[in-house]
């Protein structure tokens, strides 16, 4: 699959990004990092392949790496709350531009990616355990025309269905 562009003039003319504009035209915020972290065509096969092969949400499959990059990890990592869920919510947002673009559709259920830590007081609010250091869910998604594989509770209940079905009288 090609590569998904978004712009920010893309993700200003989505339904739903239109309402983040406070967080594309905030200078302080690495919005543009954020573009060019999720514009990258291995960046968007990884998370494909997190939903396809690891039955994870697709930012579970370059979370890491985003909390890594440094201009982002530098504003997560600062002390202002409410902008910094706005990026992470801009964040989801972007993801599904992109997911919706190359296939996917929303599936309404959210996957972990973090267990948050107690607050504490003059300190950034972060995970204590999971996946992720600044995230605690995100968006699930199933392809269009259907998933390659079934998920284990899906293989679970047909097993089940298999087990109990009565054998055929012998003859």
């Amino acid at each position: 699959m090609p590569r998904i562009r978004v712009t920010r003039n893309v993700f200003l003319a989505d339904k739903q990004g239109k309402t983040f504009s406070d967080v594309v035209n905030d200078q302080e915020l690495p919005f543009e990092a954020v573009l060019d972290f999720f514009n990258d065509a291995e960046c968007q096969r990884r998370m494909e392949e997190s939903e396809i092969h690891h039955d994870r949400a697709p930012l579970a499959g370059v979370v890491r790496e985003l909390e890594c990059h440094p201009q982002i990890n530098e504003f997560l990592s600062g002390i202002h709350a409410q902008r910094s869920q706005r990026l992470r919510q801009a964040i989801g947002v972007l993801v599904r531009i992109i997911m919706e673009r190359r296939g996917w559709k929303k599936t309404g259920k959210k996957g972990s990616l973090g267990v948050r830590a107690p607050a504490a007081a003059n300190s950034p609010r972060h995970n204590s355990g999971g996946l992720a250091f600044w995230f605690i869910r995100a968006e699930r998604y199933e392809l269009l025309e259907g998933m390659p594989f079934e998920t284990v509770r899906e293989r679970r209940i047909r097993q089940q269905a298999l087990e109990v079905e009565p054998t055929a009288a012998p003859q």
